[in-house]
């Protein structure tokens, strides 16, 4: 069980002012986006959707299935996000949705010229590590989970998009080019993570990483994974920050605390012999990151998992 980071979810509407049962949309526009709430409280089935501009959705509570071009269907959960570009259609499913179980989802529509200029800015001034590599949105990483940071840009876009002040307007824009960032982190941090093994041979980052996840229940030394990138120390924790969005220490709490989440599917294992094999060297420290980055002890963890039969 990985954490999941779901972005703060509005108030839904009372029943009395639906206008439909089926995707009951509430539309907030500005210059630079368009923001819907949408919520569903009865079970459906190809529900269209559309958008002409890039769509950044993500989902707030229940469950739909999504069916993309190409028969690419998956089921979509809270914690979770989808990017679609213009004008792509979706279809949804809606199999578990009912007034007492509603679905709502956040669908960000962005103007196509913030996100050439957001991502023009980060190639001119913050480039990848890489020559040859750039800053563009990864159309292949059109599903993916939220990080924390991500979940907490657009949570403050959502508060700023329903506050009534003059400088709405302006924080909002701003809070949109911080979740372009962190869209293209989030997406690259991906790609580094599930293919460190494949890429390590021509990315520095990427050689780090794979190194990282084989020696989680080593002692890892940033000095160490500094040289091995042919890096200053200095430039390897800001081009990790940069590509990634979590420097090198984060990015290694976040694999142990991945790993003593499925270590803790051992019932052999004590709360203590998880620790040590995650890769910590204090129980104290352990059992407060992993309730900093899971929300829950990793008791209560435990307890929270199916029986083993």
């Amino acid at each position: 069980m990985q954490p999941s980071f779901t972005p703060f979810a509005p108030a839904l509407r009372k029943p009395e002012d639906l206008i439909t049962m089926v995707e009951n949309r509430t539309v907030i526009s500005r210059p630079q986006f368009e923001l819907n709430v949408f919520e569903t409280h009865l079970q459906a089935d190809n529900v269209r959707l559309q958008f002409d501009d890039l769509v950044f959705t993500s989902m707030l509570r229940g469950k739909k299935v999504m069916h993309l071009k190409g028969d690419n269907h998956f089921e979509y959960y809270p914690g979770e996000s989808v990017i679609l570009g213009p004008g792509e259609e979706m279809l949804i499913d809606f199999p578990e949705a009912k007034v007492s179980n509603p679905t709502q989802c956040l669908a960000l529509a962005v103007n196509q010229d913030i996100i050439r200029q957001t991502i023009t800015l980060l190639n001119e001034n913050y480039p990848k590590s890489e020559d040859g590599e750039i800053w563009d949105i990864a159309w292949n990483q059109f599903h993916f989970r939220n990080t924390d940071q991500l979940a907490d840009t657009l949570s403050r876009l959502v508060k700023l998009s329903f506050e009534p002040h003059q400088s709405r307007d302006l924080l909002a824009n701003l809070s949109i080019q911080e979740l372009i960032v962190r869209l293209l982190q989030t997406q690259a941090r991906k790609v580094l993570i599930d293919h460190a093994s494949k890429n390590s041979h021509k990315n520095r980052l990427a050689y780090a990483i794979e190194h990282i996840q084989n020696h989680l229940s080593d002692v890892l030394c940033i000095d160490k994974l500094s040289e091995m990138a042919c890096m200053s120390k200095a430039n390897f924790h800001r081009a990790f920050k940069r590509e990634l969005g979590l420097t090198p220490v984060e990015y290694i709490q976040h694999e142990r605390i991945k790993l003593a989440s499925q270590l803790l599917k051992d019932p052999a294992l004590t709360l203590t012999d998880v620790c040590f094999r995650a890769g910590f060297n204090n129980t104290n420290y352990f059992f407060i990151l992993f309730k900093k980055l899971t929300g829950t002890t990793p008791g209560e963890f435990r307890k929270s998992l199916p029986p083993i039969h």
